[in-house]
């Protein structure tokens, strides 16, 4: 069984979505382009170039990861403008975007308003409170290693529902197949189920996995 990796920081990887990194040369497999929050005040008007470009290509499935992060000594109002003229890219590419969100879900919520693609929050780890606001904002939400040891996480997975969720490795060691079984788990469902319909929600980035 191929166990689809949503977000993660291995180049040669091809089930799943790799992260590409400012001005690097693409894999041959799926990958997401876009500027972290953290690079808000390095990045430069040639770079953005560069990534105008790279997601016209067609292995190009999502802008990202962008966003917010309330962790860093990045001004707010920098990084927004950098995650805004992100959002605009997507619109225009008709790309969904790949959200990193860090004490900032609030904010999140209303630029959500401006986009016209799905977005995707990665790794998410917070609380119940916070999940379920998401959900009703109808986020898609990613979830990785957290959830193997997380009982309060465990238990918004449960009740999570599976046409809006994905799973994850980031930039974290371990085999994604345990999450994928804790997961199923949780869900009462059988793995090859859980399978499919995360290739089921796939079709948001016209992936369509060959079986």
């Amino acid at each position: 069984m191929a166990y689809f990796d949503f977000h993660h920081h291995h180049f040669k990887k091809h089930a799943g979505i790799y992260n590409l990194g400012v001005g690097e040369s693409p894999p041959d497999g799926f990958f997401s382009a876009g500027f972290h929050p953290d690079l808000s005040l390095q990045f430069t008007e040639e770079q953005f170039v560069w990534l105008r470009e790279i997601s016209k290509n067609e292995n190009c499935v999502a802008i990202g990861e962008c966003g917010l992060d309330g962790s860093i000594s990045i001004d707010d109002a920098i990084q927004e403008s950098l995650f805004k003229r992100q959002i605009e890219l997507a619109n225009e590419r008709q790309k969904p975007l790949i959200i990193h969100c860090v004490r900032r879900f609030s904010q999140m919520i209303h630029f959500q308003k401006s986009a016209k693609v799905p977005m995707i929050i990665h790794g998410f780890n917070k609380r119940k409170t916070i999940g379920e606001e998401l959900q009703k904002h109808d986020f898609y939400l990613s979830f990785g290693k957290s959830v193997l040891q997380n009982v309060n996480l465990q238990e918004f997975v449960k009740d999570f529902p599976a046409d809006k969720l994905f799973l994850e490795t980031d930039n974290a060691e371990f085999d994604l197949q345990l999450l994928y079984h804790k997961v199923a788990e949780l869900k009462n469902l059988n793995v090859e189920d859980l399978i499919l319909q995360i290739e089921e929600n796939l079709k948001i980035f016209n992936i369509s996995l060959i079986r």
